[in-house]
C-alpha cells in the first residue's frame, strides 16, 4: 500500500476505537508495518495516550470529549491522505524517537515492541 492508503487505513482504525468497535491494542496491530510516515507515527502515539488516559477519561467528561475530538481531527486529516500538522508531529517526536509499531505479524512482535515502548529489555 502507498502512503495515502496507509493513512486512510489508520483513520478508519482510529474511528473504530472511538466508537468502541475495536480496542487500541487491536488497532495498533493493524497499523501499516515498517512505515516511515511521521503522520502515522503521531497517530500511533495519540492512540497509545488515549488508552493510557482511560482512568482520567472516566473521571473527566470534558477531557474525554477533548481527547475524542482530537483523535477525530487526526482521523479527518489522515482520511484525506494529508500530513498531520508539523506541531503535532514534533510534540510526539520530543518524547519518542519513533513509533513502536510492531514489525512482525505475530504476538511475539507485538510484545517486543510494547516492551520497547515501556523501555524494558526483553532479553
Amino acid at each position: 500500500m502507498g502512503v495515502f492508503e496507509d493513512r486512510v487505513l489508520v483513520a478508519g482504525l482510529i474511528r473504530q476505537v472511538l466508537i468502541s468497535r475495536m480496542c487500541v491494542r487491536e488497532a495498533i496491530l493493524k497499523f501499516p508495518r515498517d512505515t516511515e510516515d511521521k503522520s502515522i507515527h503521531a497517530a500511533y502515539h495519540a492512540l497509545v495516550h488515549y488508552e493510557a488516559d482511560e482512568d482520567l477519561r472516566n473521571r473527566d467528561n470534558l477531557y474525554r470529549e477533548e481527547q475524542d475530538d482530537y483523535l477525530e481531527f487526526l482521523a479527518n486529516i489522515l482520511e484525506n491522505g494529508k500530513n498531520l500538522p508539523e506541531n503535532i508531529i514534533q510534540n510526539y517526536e520530543k518524547y519518542y524517537e519513533c513509533a513502536n509499531i510492531p514489525h512482525e505479524k505475530n504476538t511475539k512482535g507485538f510484545f517486543k515492541s510494547f516492551l520497547r515502548f515501556l523501555n524494558i529489555k526483553d532479553d
